[in-house]
């Protein structure tokens, strides 16, 4: 059903919809090519960024073109069944690596902050790939483990057919099923509590000893530029893992019901859209890395251009 009842304000949403989409594509593709194309970053923590916008890719653009077209169709969207799990199974999957790759992406900052002269040892090129391709196969295996849970316990639908969300989220599905759902409710609530506070108060510990750390350094410029790096990375963080949270942790109230959709946004949407600004571009070597790309391409332009004339 996507955002019912816009009125006059389908087409400012949509456009605005498409901008976010349209930045958040453009802002992690260009990370994506920077890590790839220069060597300087070939280290663990740009690995980390490379692969971290390469998920944040394929998460908003499993989300957000059907919210388009629904908004484009009046707030109203077809989808099969097999098409509605598969997005699910996909989101499910993306969110969960994501969790995983936020804790990782901060461990990696404990120990190149609190234990230098271990970095290597503790964080290399090797390590940091298992982190990345460990992340991607929790994610398959806690969202292959609840469509067989939904199998096994025989979840089936044969009443009303509306889903009044912009995706396919599990809560919304679950209330157009005709069987029980207590159990599958009972072990996704149980998964999420694996999936979501675990992660999250790992990162919570790494920026915790992060800021200890960065609180005796003798030089002032250099705590300033530590905490304004780890207050935005903390900002981003707690927004993704906070909503995420208030959805599939605490108790399904009338009231929580009700915003389901808005604080959706928040989970779906942002963390995206911020990642490459709040990552990556406030970042001296990205930003050097961006500013060689593009002198090289305008010195291949004016070769070119020379070539011509």
């Amino acid at each position: 059903m996507g955002f019912v009842g816009l009125g006059d304000l389908q087409v400012p949403a949509f456009c605005l919809f498409l901008l976010i989409y349209l930045v958040t594509m453009v802002g992690n593709i260009l990370i994506i090519l920077l890590v790839v194309t220069d060597s300087h970053l070939h280290i663990p923590m740009y690995l980390f960024l490379g692969s971290f916008s390469f998920l944040e890719i394929c998460y908003s653009s499993n989300i957000l073109p059907m919210m388009l077209a629904s908004l484009i169709h009046g707030g109203r969207k077809l989808i099969s069944v097999t098409g509605c799990i598969t997005q699910y199974y996909l989101f499910g999957l993306l969110a969960v690596a994501e969790c995983c790759l936020l804790a990782a992406m901060s461990y990696d900052r404990y120990v190149a902050i609190c234990k230098p002269l271990h970095y290597t040892t503790l964080m290399n090129d090797k390590i940091c790939v298992q982190f990345i391709v460990g992340s991607w196969i929790h994610g398959l295996f806690v969202m292959t483990l609840v469509l067989y849970l939904m199998h096994l316990l025989k979840l089936k639908f044969c009443g009303p057919s509306e889903i009044d969300h912009f995706f396919c989220e599990l809560n919304p599905v679950l209330k157009l099923a005709c069987s029980k759902t207590y159990l599958i409710e009972l072990a996704t609530t149980l998964l999420s509590v694996l999936c979501i506070l675990l992660p999250f108060f790992l990162t919570l510990g790494s920026y915790f000893f992060i800021i200890s750390t960065v609180m005796r350094m003798s030089s002032v410029s250099g705590r300033k530029k530590a905490f304004s790096t780890c207050s935005s990375h903390l900002m981003v963080v707690s927004i993704f893992y906070s909503t995420l949270m208030i959805v599939y942790i605490l108790p399904k109230t009338d009231g929580l019901k009700r915003i389901n959709k808005i604080v959706s946004l928040f989970y779906t949407i942002l963390p995206p859209l911020l990642n490459p600004l709040i990552y990556s571009l406030r970042n001296r070597e990205v930003i050097e890395a961006l500013r060689k790309a593009v002198a090289k391409l305008y010195a291949i332009e004016r070769i070119y251009h020379c070539n011509l004339v």
